[in-house]
Order: structure tokens, then C-alpha cells, then sequence
């Protein structure tokens, strides 16, 4: 299997990894094709694809910032169960992250995560792709050792509507595993600037970062 990295639209591997993303995420959490453009080229955003035998199986989309050193994983697609994508994916970014910290003279602090919660609501799809269920990857995730802030968290639509979409939980994934809490500053300032893309932000999104900023520290809680 192969970890490629796509820089381009004109990938023909971004057509393969966009129609999975189709298969498997919810319509509002999908980025329109051409709206991609600017993204793949930006070096600052990682976009891995995981290839076996030519066809586009798995993918992964994280990014690092050198001023916080932490990550945070924008998503990770399991195509097709018994090939091990999903450990051949973590393992390939972590080295990448890893890398990329120690050329930053640091070591990688942890990586920030938007996990579904099945136990909240019930009718999520993810295109029958069994190892994909909300349920599996959540436990799976517990087991990478991802924790939940103690956060009531939204975040804006990628459609750009100014929606809010909830049912998730804002997670953080610390290299040492005994952090028990992170400082709400550092979780303001990223969900600024990772959402900083789309003007149009909910209300719910507004008062939550509000509230953020009045705090010292958050929590992490068992996932």
C-alpha cells in the first residue's frame, strides 16, 4: 500500500478520493470539488491518500501549527475493511507529524480531532462502509487515546451557510497520555484559525468561542 500525498485537483487520484468522501460523509460535510483548489496547494494542509493496486482505499487530511505545535486531523476515511487501512493511516501521519515537529525542535504536543457521537444521534450514514460506523471509530479513536474536552461543542457547516452542526465532540489526542487538561486559549486560537476559512459562522459558534475566552482550562474527559 502507498501513502501519496495530492497537492493537486488535477490529481487524478483527488477524483478517487473525492467521490469516497461522497460515499461516506454526510452531504454538509463535504467541500464542493473545486472549492479544493486552494486547499491542496496550501503546503500548510496535508492531503494523503492511501493507494492499493491503483484504487484510492483510505485517506487522510490533517494539518500542523508550528506556533502551538499541536495537529489537527481534518478527517480519515477507511474505503474497504481487512487491509489495515486505517492503522496504515495512522501510523504514515503520526511519522509525517513527528517529522515535522522534530524539524520544528519540538516534539509533537498532540492533535485536535471532531469526533461523531453516535450516542446522541442516531441516524448518521456513512455509505455502508462498515468500518466506518460511528460507533467503531469512536472506539477506535478512544484506543488511539483521543479525550473529549468538556466542551458543548458546534462548528460551522462546511457549506458555508452559517449553519450549526452539532453532534460532535471536539477532541484532543495529547503525546502524554496522563494531560488531564488543556488551556482554553490554545483551543480558542485554533478554532479560530481553522475555521477562519468560512465567513459565515453560527451564532451557537460565536457564544461558544465567547465562552471559551473567559476560561483557563478545559478538561479532557474520557471518549
Amino acid at each position: 500500500m502507498e501513502y501519496i500525498r495530492i497537492t493537486s485537483i488535477e490529481d487524478p487520484l483527488f477524483r478517487k478520493m473525492h467521490n469516497l468522501m461522497q460515499e461516506v460523509f454526510p452531504p454538509e460535510e463535504v467541500l464542493e470539488f473545486s472549492l479544493w483548489k486552494e486547499p491542496l496547494e496550501d503546503p500548510g494542509i496535508r492531503v494523503f491518500v492511501a493507494v492499493h493496486e491503483g484504487e484510492v482505499v483510505g485517506t487522510t487530511e490533517y494539518r500542523y501549527y508550528e506556533d502551538w505545535n499541536v495537529a489537527m486531523t481534518d478527517f480519515t476515511i477507511v474505503g474497504r475493511e481487512g487491509l489495515g487501512i486505517g492503522r496504515f493511516l495512522a501510523q504514515q501521519r503520526l511519522k509525517d507529524l513527528n517529522r515535522l515537529a522534530a524539524e520544528n525542535g519540538k516534539e509533537l504536543f498532540g492533535m485536535f480531532a471532531e469526533i461523531y457521537d453516535p450516542y446522541r444521534v442516531q441516524d448518521y450514514e456513512f455509505g455502508g462502509v462498515k468500518p466506518m460506523d460511528p460507533f467503531v471509530r469512536r472506539e477506535v479513536l478512544s484506543h488511539l487515546g483521543y479525550k473529549r474536552t468538556d466542551i458543548d461543542y458546534v462548528h460551522p457547516s462546511w457549506n458555508n451557510d452559517g449553519e450549526a452542526v452539532t453532534g460532535l465532540d471536539l477532541c484532543f489526542m495529547p503525546s502524554n497520555d496522563e494531560l488531564q487538561e488543556l488551556p482554553a486559549e490554545l483551543i480558542v486560537h485554533f478554532l479560530k484559525r481553522y475555521y477562519a476559512v468560512l465567513p459565515e459562522k453560527p451564532q451557537a459558534w460565536t457564544e461558544m468561542v465567547a465562552k471559551l475566552e473567559q476560561r483557563d482550562k478545559v478538561a479532557l474527559l474520557p471518549l
